[in-house]
């Protein structure tokens, strides 16, 4: 599938060790619920299983698409983080997201058959990598495949809306904050501490925030006792604060 501009270069058998095993899906597997929630493991999803290709190690700054390249897979997060951002004429750069373990990137190229964004490693990342043909023809066979297919892009567009609103920095990082901590929480990592791959100044701009502003939020967040942060390292002190704070973000 892969055009000039992507980065698919595929991995040693190493780094296939932490994919489960004959039966168990890997931990962090975007598809696994959906798939089992029909009576399947992996030894009865052969067909899924064939069209997995494991992608990685990337490393910081490489890119697993670029926009514009032709459009013919999907790509499920299974270690590290990937920023998603596009270049205006003007030749800013303007972050669209992050995704962690678990989530899955490309989904926004169906429409046009190409990649409408850029996706970078922002750390060492490891990906999952599926055929959409394959997995499209798969979902005609498993509802609920499909429905977690819909739910994926919906969440996307929803995600993409929700610091478009007028609301304070305040709430703008705490929605951040929270939303990174259920997210990890939803894939089995701890929703109190984790840290913050990405750099201030990616998440100004997520945020649509002056990256002093940033620094600034953050640190009266800790002067206030909502978290301690040590360098990228970030732990959640008071999650009924920040939760309270993020609801003006999150409430929809």
């Amino acid at each position: 599938m892969s055009g000039p501009g992507v980065v698919f270069p595929r991995s040693g058998p190493a780094v296939m060790a932490d994919d489960g095993d004959a039966l168990t899906f890997c931990s962090t597997c975007a598809f696994s619920q959906a798939c089992m929630s029909e009576g399947m493991d992996k030894a009865a999803l052969m067909d899924l299983h064939v069209l997995v290709e494991h992608v990685g190690p990337l490393h910081p700054g490489e890119h697993v698409f670029r926009e514009g390249d032709p459009f013919g897979a999907i790509a499920a997060v299974r270690a590290g983080t990937v920023k998603t951002y596009q270049v205006d004429r003007n030749g800013h750069e303007q972050v669209l997201g992050f995704h962690l373990p678990g989530e899955v990137i490309g989904l926004n190229a169906i429409h046009d058959d190409r990649y409408p964004c850029n996706a970078v490693a922002l750390d060492t990342v490891m990906l999952c990598r599926f055929s959409f043909p394959k997995i499209a023809l798969l979902a005609q066979r498993l509802p609920n495949l499909q429905q977690h297919l819909f739910r994926l892009m919906s969440r996307d567009i929803g995600v993409a809306s929700l610091f478009a609103r007028d609301n304070t920095a305040d709430e703008r990082m705490a929605a951040f904050l929270i939303g990174l901590s259920r997210r990890l929480a939803a894939r089995g990592f701890s929703p109190r501490r984790f840290q913050l791959t990405m750099s201030r100044t990616d998440i100004a701009n997520y945020l649509r925030l002056a990256p002093e502003t940033v620094s600034r939020v953050l640190r009266r967040f800790e002067q206030d006792g909502l978290v301690h942060i040590k360098l990228r390292d970030v732990e959640v002190l008071d999650m009924q604060r920040l939760e309270a704070l993020a609801l003006a973000v999150l409430r929809d």
